[in-house]
């Protein structure tokens, strides 16, 4: 059983800790970065891109590998999508980080790992690319494998950083158990932040965040049609979008499981608890972010 504890996650939560304005032009509203993706796997980059859109962020930008990168730009025209190299498994090279620097300096938020199959190819991209990152920087699926090895790596962002690891990246990221792990959640999660100086937001039934300072909340309204491939990606992808326009990675954590959550339970109020599909999500986000203004 996972322990309790935490602050549980709702409307009136969120409302007491309002989300930065969208007031203005796309300028104003911060640029979302997303690195990553593969030969085999580039939905995963147009799921998180869309959503960054959709939580609100001006501006979305891509780097993904150069076969599949018009591909993308056509599923997503309101993102600007830059071709890199391609690593022998098919994933994006840490020789696109040339690319990533140049569009760094612009971004409010940088989010790395989406789509990414090689766990060593995966962490000499994000080796590759953080050094560039002067801005939040988002670390999901497969960029984890650069924590995985020494955690206080993340200790140079702290303040500007958020892990969003699964329950299995989770434990091998901390070097523990997966059963015991899957037992204390809130736990597991609270050391991860510790240890890395960096909010976490992991991925469950119930979804915990945690603070390297030991703040604690708790999301539950997930439900288990959102166990299905690509939610993780638009999860992300919210997350970088709030960060993008203004929110701090706490805050973008917080909000982030909440409205994955709820978007979750729009999806299985019209089709039932299992069968919708992730890039069904994204849509949903703006409707749950009125929802919690009311």
């Amino acid at each position: 059983m996972t322990r309790p504890g935490g602050t549980v996650i709702t409307p009136a939560v969120l409302r007491e800790w309002p989300l930065p304005g969208v007031e203005g032009g796309k300028e104003s509203h911060g640029r979302a970065l997303v690195v990553g993706g593969s030969v085999q796997n580039p939905g995963a980059l147009i799921l998180a891109a869309e959503a960054s859109l959709r939580a609100g962020a001006g501006k979305s930008q891509v780097v993904a590998p150069d076969p599949v990168a018009v591909p993308i730009g056509v599923a997503v025209p309101e993102a600007l999508v830059q071709g890199g190299p391609v690593a022998g498994s098919g994933d994006l090279a840490p020789g696109a980080s040339g690319f990533v620097a140049e569009l760094c300096p612009e971004a409010e938020a940088v989010l790395i790992g989406p789509g990414l199959l090689d766990p060593a190819g995966a962490a000499d991209l994000v080796a590759a690319c953080v050094p560039h990152v002067s801005s939040v920087l988002v670390l999901d699926a497969l960029g984890l494998a650069w924590v995985t090895p020494d955690p206080s790596r993340v200790r140079d962002f702290a303040g500007r950083c958020v892990l969003s690891p699964n329950l299995a990246e989770l434990a091998l990221v901390l070097g523990e158990d997966a059963d015991a792990v899957e037992a204390d959640q809130a736990g597991a999660t609270l050391r991860l932040a510790a240890a890395t100086g960096a909010v976490v937001t992991s991925g469950g039934t119930t979804t915990w965040i945690a603070t390297p300072e030991g703040a604690l909340w708790r999301a539950e309204d997930g439900g288990p049609g959102l166990g299905v491939s690509g939610s993780g990606d638009v999860k992300a992808g919210i997350v970088l979008g709030l960060c993008a326009r203004g929110a701090d990675p706490a805050q973008a954590a917080v909000w982030g499981a909440y409205l994955h959550g709820a978007i979750g339970g729009r999806l299985a109020s019209r089709y039932g608890p299992y069968g919708y599909l992730s890039r069904e999500l994204p849509a949903e986000i703006p409707q749950a972010l009125l929802e919690v203004a009311r």
